[in-house]
């Protein structure tokens, strides 16, 4: 009997940081997922050594599909051999593309800024006010009408050096919800080191074949889990809290639990609020999960997901997790 295996493994951070390996598997005869193991490298292991855990796990384990938070394919520029004409006249079929689409939002913002001034100014007086009771994680960035940081973020434009085309269909659906709970965005490449791209690259070439390699965005994850309202945006933003960061991981892990039918060990369970690195690999592997029940959220042609293998799971859908 095939047996259903995923797993997530968080690749961010340095070259002494430990890597925790999320698996879930399916067990048939109860109908429920379990949190089959927690596996990480030892702290006291030399750097090769903790690469050769790594690819040893990958390699005996019957795993069917691996979530990672690290790009799988490069941007545009280095891949290109030709005399570069500049960002604007750039021939690549891919960056003219994301020009265009940049091009078009912008003009539709305008075009209704010029339609109708003063309702267009009165809607976004309104849009900038503060209510505690109006849900702003649903909205898309990309809607009508776009936050004034979202179109900032778009005249600023497409960098093919640092970006690829799935960024800005991230841009489009989680920008402002990024920006607003976590204090930050996503850029493929703007949080990996040159040495953790070469780490990458060198594991990447010791995963088996068989193994279906899948990248996603750990906050992207949570706030989809928030927008299906398994878990709060409270437990979210004290994640980063020196003394609450333990309890949010732990509200956050029994929601999953709970709403995902899910079973996890006390001994994981203290693994996953204990460690950081340990619950975005979590997460990543229940992208793993959601994906493989065909939940994901479909993604634009011109963001090339086909490329980078990239999973917005959606939370919505409950019956058949």
């Amino acid at each position: 009997m095939d047996r259903k295996i995923v797993g997530g493994l968080s690749f961010k951070g340095g070259r002494k940081d430990q890597f925790f390996f999320s698996l879930l598997e399916f067990y048939p005869d109860r109908n429920r997922w379990f949190l089959n193991s927690l596996l990480q490298t030892k702290g006291e292991k030399e750097h090769h050594e903790g690469d050769q855990v790594i690819t040893d796990w990958l390699n005996q384990l019957p795993i069917n599909s691996v979530v990672v938070d690290f790009p799988l394919d490069l941007p545009a520029c280095q891949t290109c051999l030709l005399t570069c004409p500049g960002i604007d006249l750039c021939p690549d079929e891919s960056v003219k593309t994301i020009q265009s689409k940049i091009s078009w939002l912008l003009k539709q913002d305008k075009n209704w800024q010029s339609d109708n001034p003063k309702q267009y100014e009165k809607d976004r007086n309104r849009d900038e006010e503060f209510d505690h009771n109006r849900d702003t994680i649903s909205k898309s960035p990309s809607s009508y009408l776009m936050s004034r940081s979202f179109k900032r973020r778009l005249k600023k434009g497409y960098l093919p050096y640092w970006n690829r085309p799935i960024d800005l269909w991230v841009w489009c659906h989680y920008y402002d919800q990024l920006l607003d709970i976590f204090n930050g965005i996503y850029d493929s490449f703007g949080q990996s080191s040159l040495m953790i791209q070469s780490r990458f690259n060198y594991l990447r070439r010791h995963i088996p074949a068989e193994i279906d390699l899948y990248e996603s965005f750990s906050p992207m994850i949570m706030i989809e889990l928030l927008r299906a309202k398994i878990i709060t945006k409270k437990d979210i933003i004290n994640l980063t809290d020196i003394h609450l960061g333990i309890e949010a991981r732990l509200n956050i892990i029994k929601a999953i639990e709970h709403s995902l039918d899910i079973f996890i060990y006390d001994k994981d369970m203290e693994n996953l609020c204990r460690h950081p690195r340990a619950f975005d690999s979590f997460l990543l592997s229940i992208a793993g999960l959601v994906h493989r029940k065909k939940k994901s959220k479909e993604i634009d042609d011109w963001a090339k997901a086909d490329q980078s293998h990239f999973i917005a799971p959606n939370f919505s859908i409950e019956d058949s997790l």
